[in-house]
């Protein structure tokens, strides 16, 4: 469990930071990769603190942010700014993480 919660940890940070350096370049065009960095640090965020105190809900919550990271690493890997690719490769990991916990339970 604390491989996830890191992973999520991680990628909320990697997420809230292509929001932001998007945001900052005025970069056209980005509206969804930004909309989906704010969902994606919000999902990794609760599935985190959920798995922190041990809740019930640990496989749901993962599940959801495996969706969720799966959906954002695909559009920020498809955009060649460096915060974007490293938001790609946090919420790949994460994912990954996510699906194992949410299998594992």
């Amino acid at each position: 469990m604390d491989r996830c919660i890191a992973a999520c940890n991680d990628c909320a940070l990697a997420c809230n930071r292509c929001a932001a350096a998007c945001l900052a370049e005025g970069m056209s065009g980005l509206t969804r990769c930004i909309a989906l960095d704010i969902d994606c640090a919000a999902a990794c965020a609760f599935a985190a603190g959920l798995m922190a105190r041990g809740s019930d809900n640990v496989v749901v919550a993962c599940g959801m942010c495996a969706e969720i990271c799966q959906r954002c690493a695909a559009e920020c890997g498809s955009h060649d700014a460096d915060h974007c690719q490293r938001c790609a490769e946090a919420c790949r990991w994460c994912e990954e993480e996510c699906r194992t916990m949410a299998a594992a339970a």
